[in-house]
C-alpha cells in the first residue's frame, strides 16, 4: 500500500514541476512554423558557438553588458548569427542603458515577432524571419521616430562594417 505522505509529496512535486514549465513557457521556436533556412539540431550545434546556440535556438539570453557589440559604434549592418540575414542598420542603434544592443527599427522584412508569455508576463519576442533564430524582445519605450526598443542579444548578431569610401 502506498504511504499517504509519499503520494502527497509526489503529487506536489509533479504539480510544482508543471507549474514551473508553465511559468517558464515552452520555447516559441517549438511552434510548427516554417522558415527559409531550416537545419537539424545537430547542424545548428555544429555551426553556432554554445552561447549562440542557447540564444538563437533555445531562446536563452546573455548576461547584460557582456556583448562585444554593445559598444560597436561603426557604420554598418547587424546580421543574424544563424543565417547572416541583415537585420539592423547601425543608423538605428542607440544607447538604451539596459546592457544589450538596442535599435529603434529593424530593416524592412528582416524580423518576425510573436507573443512571449514565459516567466508569467507578456512580451513581444523578436526572431529572424529567415531562420527563426531568437534575437531578443521589442518594447514600446524607445526613442523617436518609432518609440520602439528592439533589445537584442548581441551574441545572436554579427556585425558587418560598411565599406570604406575612397576620396
Amino acid at each position: 500500500m502506498i504511504d499517504r505522505r509519499i503520494l502527497l509529496a509526489s503529487t506536489a512535486g509533479l504539480l510544482g514541476f508543471a507549474g514551473l514549465r508553465w511559468l517558464r513557457g515552452e520555447p516559441a521556436l517549438a511552434a510548427a512554423e516554417k522558415f527559409e533556412v531550416e537545419k537539424t539540431d545537430a547542424e545548428w550545434r555544429a555551426q553556432l558557438t554554445p552561447q549562440q546556440y542557447d540564444i538563437l535556438r533555445k531562446e536563452g539570453t546573455e548576461r547584460p553588458w557582456t556583448s562585444p557589440l554593445l559598444k560597436e559604434h561603426r557604420k554598418g549592418t547587424f546580421a543574424c548569427a544563424g543565417c547572416d540575414l541583415p537585420l539592423f542598420s547601425s543608423d538605428t542603434k542607440f544607447e538604451s542603458g539596459t546592457g544589450w544592443p538596442s535599435f529603434y527599427q529593424p530593416l524592412e522584412n528582416a524580423v518576425g515577432t510573436r507573443e512571449d508569455r514565459s516567466f508569467g508576463w507578456r512580451r513581444t519576442e523578436v526572431h529572424c524571419r529567415r531562420c527563426g533564430g531568437h534575437l531578443g524582445h521589442v518594447f514600446d519605450d524607445g526613442p523617436k521616430p518609432t518609440g520602439l526598443r528592439y533589445c537584442m542579444d548581441g551574441y545572436a548578431l554579427n556585425f558587418h562594417p560598411a565599406a570604406a569610401t575612397a576620396s
